[in-house]
């Protein structure tokens, strides 16, 4: 973790985020080993860290924040509605919680959503405006990136234009807040991705996602600076 986050900030990334598969930690065991990668990572590498590891107490939320953390990543994906369509391990109100406890244990808290999965406008709008009542700080934007093998092969539901109004339409529900786009905006943006700036968002995520590629992170930051953008100080 301490060596990717150096890769991280070598290719100018400003934060560093720590995601596991699974509800939560099985363990104080598996709590302490991410607190000791986030301390050194501080310390040693000097940029800021989030995690994204499932739906955490905000007991154990304060322990990583006492060990620097600075931000939990825990997204809502899509509406009440229509969520029970696409995940069945576990119910909303649970990730509901969960973005309550970290916001409750006093981190910045990251929770968006995926788009491109079957939800209708008004699914949108919702997970929209669920966000502004839970007062989330940041907000990750995701496209669907339909992978063959799984079950949404084949589903390809947005245009550029399309993903361009849901930045929009977000940045219109949240004038004061980062968003950020993540996976799946090479494969749906395409040749507009610099647009993505213009829509609304204020940042993306450079690399690779949880199991699909991402583009070079040099070209992302050659992007921004061809549009006369700043990038963040690391």
């Amino acid at each position: 973790m301490v060596r990717a986050a150096r890769e991280a900030k070598a290719r100018g990334a400003r934060e560093f985020s720590i995601v596991s598969s699974g509800l939560a930690m099985r363990n104080r065991t598996e709590l302490e080993r991410v607190g000791n990668a986030i301390e050194r990572i501080r310390v040693e590498v000097g940029i800021e860290t989030c995690v994204s590891l499932g739906t955490l107490p905000a007991e154990e939320v304060a322990y990583l924040l006492s060990r620097g953390l600075r931000s939990v990543h825990h997204n809502l994906e899509t509406s009440r509605g229509f969520f029970p369509s696409m995940c069945t391990t576990h119910d909303y109100e649970e990730d509901v919680r969960a973005v309550q406890a970290a916001k409750a244990a006093g981190a910045w808290v990251c929770c968006g959503g995926i788009f491109g999965i079957g939800e209708t406008a008004e699914d949108r709008v919702e997970l929209a405006m669920t966000l502004r009542e839970l007062g989330v700080d940041s907000i990750p934007l995701n496209f669907l990136n339909p992978v063959p093998g799984t079950p949404v092969e084949g589903r390809e539901e947005l245009t550029p234009f399309c993903c361009l109004k849901i930045i929009a339409m977000m940045r219109l529900c949240h004038p004061g807040r980062e968003i950020i786009v993540c996976g799946g905006r090479e494969v749906n943006l395409r040749d507009m991705q610099s647009l993505m700036f213009a829509a609304g968002a204020t940042g993306t995520m450079a690399g690779n996602y949880l199991t699909t590629a991402g583009r070079p992170a040099e070209d992302d930051v050659r992007m921004i600076r061809d549009l006369g953008l700043t990038l963040l100080p690391v």
